[in-house]
């Protein structure tokens, strides 16, 4: 969603969104937690190669930088209609 769209939102719809991405975040990171411990185990088990590390840390950044943009506009939105 866009600004335009956020906009559009009732108070009702804003805070479900906002609840949404706070249950998102929980799950990427838990999910960042288990790529980071497969990545540990697998350099302590000497299975470790490049290739694998670079798509776990990938796929690490791309979690951690899911929804950040959402996040911050709907907060600010928030803000601005003293919900919360």
């Amino acid at each position: 969603m866009n600004k335009k769209e956020l906009n559009k939102l009732t108070d009702e719809d804003l805070l479900k969104e906002s609840k949404k991405i706070k249950t998102t975040r929980i799950i990427d990171a838990t999910l960042i937690g288990v790529l980071i411990g497969i990545l540990i185990y697998s350099i302590t088990a000497g299975n470790f190669s490049y290739f694998f590390g670079i798509i776990l840390l990938y796929a690490v950044y791309k979690l951690s930088n899911k929804n950040e943009y959402k996040k911050s506009e709907i907060d600010s939105l928030l803000k601005e209609r003293n919900l919360k």
